[in-house]
């Protein structure tokens, strides 16, 4: 029985390594079908200042996790089987207390979070399931450096989608983000292509932080901003920082984007210095005739100039 016992055991570690000398592929399964049952423990199993590329596919389910992806394991691909049903959820939000004791804030608040560089999300849900009235809660925080999203869903209320530190490049395609409040805020570069922007309060659509010596903040291309009918009052953005850099380019803006189409969040000096502009929008919710004065309505030739290379220097998210 133990010369079995030792057997068993030296085959699942000579398939451990096969598995991973074979394009370093990890499976989770709720039914165990994989190679974990948690997205967590694959996470965990990413070695520390990894520099293969290891892809995670993730089965369809709910994932009720708080995960985390480290600073040391890089060049991590995170794909699920259907955009739809392949869910990492949790639930935190400010003023809840964690089961350490410490009460939770908007830099704690997240389902999931990436802390790893050079980070590929693709067919897969990211959810904080707190609800309407629980504040700020986030569903992705970023604070790693060159990260894309393609395909993916970004689902909550307040301040769903955190690209929290400066200096680093994100890059989402396809996705469909929505929210209530500030659901699109922070300090990084980003790049929005062909995305879903969906409004679920009269509120704001983002909350930039932009550095003063950050050239770009968030920029959105040829992307839809949705919502409800009953929706008649939402703002482009609203100013987190002095500098907040916000720019929309050939996008469809639906009748419940305001006239004026932006906010200084009551404060007038706030004009003088975030840099908000928009070129070619169209649908009920663009007017630019409307907009208020120190808004910047581009030219074509401006518009032109702001692209992935000027964002990204060297860094091609295509290529991912």
């Amino acid at each position: 029985m133990k010369k079995m016992k030792n057997l068993l055991t030296l085959v699942a570690a000579l398939a451990s390594i096969g598995l991973h000398a074979q394009g370093n592929r990890l499976v989770v399964a709720h039914d165990g079908s994989g190679n974990y049952t948690t997205v967590q423990a694959a996470f965990d199993a990413v070695p520390e200042h990894n520099e293969a590329p290891i892809i995670i596919f993730v089965k369809k389910g709910l994932y009720v996790e708080k995960l985390h992806l480290d600073s040391t394991k890089n060049f991590v691909t995170l794909q699920g089987e259907d955009r739809f049903t392949t869910i990492l959820s949790y639930d935190d939000h400010t003023g809840k207390v964690s089961p350490a004791g410490d009460t939770i804030n908007t830099f704690t608040s997240e389902s999931v979070r990436i802390d790893a560089d050079d980070f590929l999300a693709q067919n897969i849900s990211f959810q904080n399931s707190a609800g309407p009235t629980a504040g700020q809660a986030v569903a992705v925080r970023i604070t790693g450096h060159q990260s894309v999203f393609r395909n993916c869903r970004f689902l909550g209320n307040q301040d769903v989608l955190f690209p929290s530190q400066p200096a680093t490049f994100q890059y989402f395609e396809r996705c469909y983000i929505e929210g209530t409040t500030d659901f699109i805020f922070g300090p990084s570069t980003a790049w929005f292509e062909h995305c879903e922007i969906r409004s679920k309060k009269n509120s704001h659509v983002t909350a930039a932080s932009t550095p003063q010596e950050t050239p770009y903040g968030y920029v959105f291309n040829e992307c839809t901003l949705t919502a409800d009918t009953s929706l008649h009052a939402v703002s482009l953005g609203r100013p987190w920082r002095s500098y907040s850099s916000v720019t929309y380019l050939n996008c469809y803006l639906g009748a419940h984007i305001l006239p004026e189409g932006w906010n200084n969040w009551k404060n007038k000096n706030n004009e003088l210095t975030a840099r908000y502009a928009e070129y070619n929008s169209c649908g009920p919710g663009a007017n630019p005739e409307r907009r208020l004065p120190w808004i910047r309505q581009l030219t074509e030739r401006e518009a032109k100039f702001i692209n992935l290379n000027r964002l990204f220097g060297e860094w091609n998210p295509l290529t991912r």
